[in-house]
């Protein structure tokens, strides 16, 4: 299996697992409240480094499949998480809610930790698809800062853009795991 740097794949990947960051972000800045820039540095770091195992952990499964077959089935596993969060928005199962603020340090690394599980089934399918870990790693690290700054814009629109955050990551893992399948 060959891992190169490919930005596409990398940043639909990143796109997908950050959409719950921002929606965070943007309850923050509903109920008035702002993430700091260190807290940013660090959600996105260990967020980042959760996702990066992940994607090494679906790389060495990969590793003891045959060629090809571990590409196809991690990016059927994608198509398949992705059409599940689409479930879940069809049935009205998820409810965007603003978290409470988590006290100092240990209280955004726990944060992060959480946002970070969400990543990490979805990294594991995407490192068995062979997506290089180098760029999903980058990717989400700035996707995560990107997301955090456009969530708190967005938290202070009137509107109802908030109930798309599922279907959306819900596509972009589709359309993830149908890249790596078919290409």
């Amino acid at each position: 299996m060959t891992y190169e740097f490919t930005a596409g794949p990398a940043l639909c990947f990143a796109l997908a697992c950050n959409l719950d960051t921002l929606l965070l972000s943007a309850g923050y800045a509903v109920r008035g409240l702002r993430v700091s820039p260190a807290h940013a540095l660090v959600l996105a770091a260990v967020t980042t480094l959760v996702t990066a195992f992940s994607l090494l952990l679906g790389g060495a499964a990969a590793a003891v499949l045959p060629s090809g077959a571990a590409q196809a089935l991690g990016g059927l596993a994608l198509v398949g998480i992705g059409c599940w969060f689409l479930l879940d928005w069809l049935r009205g199962v998820a409810q965007g809610e603003a978290a409470p603020e988590p006290p100092a340090l240990a209280g955004w690394v726990a944060l992060a930790a959480a946002l970070a599980v969400n990543n990490a089934g979805a990294g594991v399918a995407a490192g068995a698809a062979g997506l290089s870990v180098i760029a999903a790693a980058v990717s989400n690290f700035l996707v995560t800062l990107l997301s955090l700054t456009l969530g708190r814009r967005l938290g202070r629109l009137p509107g109802r853009w908030k109930s798309l955050a599922l279907p959306l990551s819900g596509l972009l893992l589709v359309a993830l795991g149908a890249w790596e399948v078919l290409w």
